[in-house]
């Protein structure tokens, strides 16, 4: 068995070598695609176009805009008229407008609550809440300092009121660079989309041109065929996945790696098993490449969704949270972060192992039991 598994091994790695145009792009997929995910998925948000309409023009609303700078936001036009507004916003040419009220100033002095209205283009609502939130920063330290200078008139200090003193720690990313999460999010991802991709497109390429049929008359068992098919998409995968350290997540993201790589790669293995088994049940159940790549697509976007990366499992309705139980890159990203990011041991991460371990072998016993239930028809 071992004699006929190490030629079938050998003759995988021969054919995923041989294609020079497959080898560039899983070069691609774990290099320069994290590198751009990692840039280009940023969190934060900067230059952000804004336009204001100053209907006071005095100098506390001078002052206010003041707080409205680079990095964050880059003011590109002041308005005269309010009809001037939506031609702005429907061009694409602001994300944010400012309106500051006639009666700013006197309200400011002491007159009452001042008021500043804000306008934003939502079409994109992830930077649009990221840049209100910022706004609303911005008037809350005016309002504070606002309030100084007037207790400071009056003669006495804010400091000497009750309040509270927030002090916030942020635990495993302390300058919450988002490059971390994207990165290696990216990595997950190519994780899985490589090991489905390659081992399905192969096995379906096989069935197609008829090369499959001469190992089935060949003494090598079914089990062994795809064995054959997991174990170099296992061995590539994660040598990829070593450059990836190498040459993007640790020099240009500097992503530190507070765990154990033995632990990381030892489950990674098994979930590149669980993926390259599902990728075989996919081809087993497809009738060619086309077949394959629509059911693949279908299975991969729910997935990665239900993964819980973007959306905490625990925010999703009770139905898709219990859909979301059966995705293996729902474990894979828990664990993945738990260890690299979190420096989790084993008993933090048991129940992902658990997971990927009870998928992976599910998906393996049915491709085996649907392929030899089709053998037999």
């Amino acid at each position: 068995m071992l004699r006929r598994l190490s030629g079938l091994i050998r003759k995988e790695f021969v054919q995923i070598f041989r294609d020079r145009a497959l080898v560039i792009i899983l070069l691609w997929a774990f290099t320069a695609a994290i590198f751009t995910s990692g840039r280009g998925r940023a969190m934060e948000i900067t230059n952000v176009p804004a336009v204001v309409y100053d209907l006071s023009r005095s100098p506390a609303s001078r002052e206010f805009l003041s707080h409205l700078q680079l990095p964050y936001f880059k003011i590109v036009a002041y308005l005269n008229r309010d009809q001037e507004i939506a031609p702005w916003l429907d061009s694409g040419k602001a994300s944010i407008v400012v309106v500051i009220p006639p009666d700013f100033q006197r309200r400011v002095d002491g007159a009452g609550q001042a008021q500043v209205q804000v306008i934003t283009d939502g079409a994109l609502a992830m930077p649009a809440t990221i840049a209100v939130a910022y706004i609303a920063e911005i008037s809350s330290d005016y309002s504070i300092s606002v309030l100084e200078r007037r207790a400071s008139a009056a003669g006495f200090s804010l400091s000497s009121l009750p309040s509270i003193d927030q002090r916030v720690r942020v635990q495993f990313n302390p300058n919450m660079l988002s490059s971390w999460f994207s990165s290696l999010l990216e990595l997950f991802n190519m994780f899985t989309m490589v090991s489905l991709l390659l081992t399905a497109a192969d096995l379906v390429r096989e069935k197609e041109h008829g090369t499959l049929e001469q190992l089935l008359v060949s003494p090598a068992r079914s089990i062994e065929i795809f064995l054959a098919k997991i174990i170099p998409t296992v061995v590539l995968v994660l040598g990829l996945s070593v450059l990836s350290f190498v040459l993007v997540l640790r020099p240009v993201f500097h992503v530190p790696i507070r765990g154990s790589l033995v632990l990381f790669y030892s489950v990674a293995a098994l979930y590149v098993f669980a993926m390259t088994s599902m990728g075989i049940a996919i081809a087993v159940v497809a009738r060619n490449l086309a077949q394959a790549m629509m059911i693949m697509l279908l299975i991969l976007q729910p997935m990665i969704f239900l993964s819980g990366a973007w959306n905490p499992p625990e925010a999703m309705s009770r139905w898709m949270r219990w859909l979301s139980l059966i995705s293996p890159l729902r474990y894979f990203i828990d664990f993945g972060y738990g260890v690299i990011l979190k420096g989790n041991g084993l008993s933090f991460v048991a129940w992902d192992i658990v997971g990927i371990a009870v998928l992976g072998t599910a998906l393996f016993g049915f491709s085996v039991w649907w392929f030899e239930r089709s053998l037999s028809r």
